[in-house]
């Protein structure tokens, strides 16, 4: 057995399984909705390893689904079509927008194409479009950061910066007679955040703050808080909200996992199964299931509307992303192996779990 099967192998053993709380109602299960559950448990991880000191942190699915997008090793900007390869010579490869290590990247909802991309290093937020090497907009900021995130039209873009604030870009015209382009919004820097996204509609944003317990719901754009629920003990740290707009799943370093129910603001159900801290949370495209990526060395997908856990994926490494894909039952994670002593040196991971590509 190779060095390389032997640190899967142990990985594998290390990865505690998945406790299984007390049936849930009745009238909530697959069966009773008229609904055919994933066999997820009859797929394996497709892990692609990428020689590299530094990890794969984030990855992201275009608006059709059709490319997937992963940054982090280098200033390179790697795009794949998955459902032709994924191996790293397949990957399209965007440069020269930035000056050092590019750490995050979002497609634009309401365009296949275009994507932008983030460094905290060289303090830059850069936008491309898939169908030409050179970047179309390059915008320097005073700030690094750290996660960036589009509005449902793709004309306003949200983003936090590594001191924990909230900054907004606007896509418009200076003038009559200019081209539209990004430009930074005048909303900066006043809201303490250290991650943001928009609803559905565009007219609210839900923030977190690591060391808060609570999620922030704001409306747009006046920025006027509309809801502030509990969450978390120990700081809450990612959300993502259901495609039907039913729940809003939020995720602490208390290794807890609330959905709260949208029409309420109540804590509808709470998941329990991970061990670890959470870094991230993903609905899947019909808001059924949810995938949790945590500080541990695996992916944990439950069912949305009972909690229940369904099947817990063994990874590489810990994801600090996980994202389903847009219309498939298929999500993509990514990390670094870790270093241990007596096996090959760490390398960056992209990986898939699921059927349909």
């Amino acid at each position: 057995m190779s060095s390389q099967s032997q640190a899967n192998t142990k990985e594998e053993e290390d990865i505690a399984p998945l406790q299984r709380p007390p049936s849930p109602p009745l009238h909530t299960t697959f069966a009773a909705r008229g609904l055919h559950a994933q066999n997820f448990p009859a797929h394996k991880p497709r892990d692609l390893r990428i020689p590299s000191p530094q990890a794969i942190t984030h990855v992201a699915w275009s608006c059709d689904g059709k490319r997937l997008g992963g940054v982090g090793i280098d200033k390179i900007t790697r795009i794949w079509t998955p459902e032709t390869s994924m191996e790293a010579r397949a990957a399209t490869h965007f440069s020269g927008g930035h000056a050092d290590d590019v750490d995050y990247i979002s497609w634009n909802p309401t365009h296949p194409e275009l994507f932008c991309t983030s460094s905290q290093k060289d303090r830059r937020i850069v936008f491309w479009d898939a169908r030409q090497s050179r970047h179309t907009q390059q915008i320097v900021l005073k700030v690094s950061p750290v996660q960036t995130n589009y509005s449902p039209d793709g004309r306003a873009l949200i983003f936090t910066s590594a001191g924990h604030q909230l900054f907004f870009l606007t896509y418009g015209k200076d003038n009559d007679g200019a081209k539209e382009q990004w430009h930074q919004s005048d909303k900066d820097g006043s809201i303490v955040a250290s991650t943001a996204m928009f609803n559905h509609v565009g007219d609210g944003i839900i923030l977190t703050f690591h060391s808060e317990h609570s999620v922030r719901v704001m409306d747009y754009p006046s920025l006027t808080l509309r809801e502030s629920p509990a969450a978390h003990v120990g700081g809450c740290v990612a959300v993502a909200l259901d495609p039907r707009g039913r729940y809003l799943a939020s995720g602490g370093y208390d290794s807890i996992v609330n959905m709260f129910d949208l029409s309420e603001w109540i804590c509808a159900r709470t998941i329990s199964t991970c061990e670890n801290s959470i870094n991230a949370l993903s609905f899947s495209y019909d808001g059924e299931y949810l995938a949790i990526a945590n500080t541990g060395p695996y992916i944990d997908i439950c069912a949305t509307e009972t909690g229940a856990p369904l099947h817990r994926v063994p990874a590489l490494a810990p994801s600090p992303t996980v994202t389903w894909h847009p219309s498939k039952y298929v999500f993509a994670y990514c990390g670094q192996t870790p270093r241990l002593e007596g096996l090959p040196p760490p390398v960056a991971v992209i990986s898939l779990f699921g059927g349909g590509i």
